[in-house]
């Protein structure tokens, strides 16, 4: 079953007279609980094509299904409901909220989803355990290592078990250690049956991935599937 289907997708932004296209006539198919890596170099599109995917921007032009539903012209409203509920993001700078600690930053999804307190707070905990977080619950972002952030933030992204997890670079700013911890997490999610999509540059963590799509130029120059 696709969970994400593109047809002929634009994203066009206005400079002053000119038009700027950062996506073209992008056509893609991404299956239930696949591995995709996208990649390309600057300005080819990939974190455009990521967002349109979350729900974070919209297209110009073309269609974008979500499963069975075309969000292609959503109002913004019913994007941030979807996006609440079925996707789950992990960024390069982990977005982590300063003033809450580990449990409180895993608790926000379900807070605007309307999760009961005590709900929320127990599969908080569930799921700072699972990445290893067990005896960080407490401590505030400013505490944590880089690799312990990013661990909370993909607690936070699995806080309302989403359809699928988008990351983009998310080992970009950890030390080499801390990013094969990340890399390993995110194996094991997608051996759970999680749908990944992740922007990188780094070929070695397009290799995990069962698919490499390349983008040039806000078109899919070419795609790769990897051996498992």
């Amino acid at each position: 079953m696709a969970i994400v289907a593109t047809e002929n997708l634009c994203k066009v932004y206005n400079i002053g007279s000119f038009e700027v296209f950062a996506l073209r006539d992008l056509d893609l198919t991404v299956e239930q609980g696949e591995y995709m890596a996208i990649m390309g170099p600057s300005g080819s599109g990939k974190s455009t094509l990521l967002n349109v995917i979350g729900c974070l921007d919209t297209p110009s032009s073309g269609t974008y299904r979500l499963g069975d539903e075309d969000v292609s012209e959503l109002a913004d409203d019913e994007l941030s409901t979807i996006r609440g509920a079925r996707i789950g993001f992990i960024f390069q700078s982990y977005n982590l909220i300063a003033q809450l600690n580990v449990i409180e930053n895993i608790e926000v999804p379900m807070y605007y989803q309307g999760f009961p307190e005590n709900q929320s707070a127990e599969r908080a905990e569930e799921l700072a355990n699972a990445v290893g977080l067990g005896d960080r619950l407490r401590h505030r972002p400013c505490e944590l290592s880089g690799g312990q952030q990013q661990r909370a933030a993909i607690a936070r992204a699995l806080a309302n078990d989403p359809l699928m997890i988008l990351a983009d670079e998310p080992t970009g700013n950890l030390d080499s250690e801390s990013g094969s911890e990340i890399l390993l997490l995110l194996d094991r999610l997608h051996q759970q049956g999680k749908t990944l999509i992740i922007v990188t540059h780094d070929d070695g963590i397009a290799e995990r991935a069962e698919r490499v799509v390349y983008l040039l130029d806000g078109c899919v120059k070419s795609q790769q599937y990897n051996r498992r």
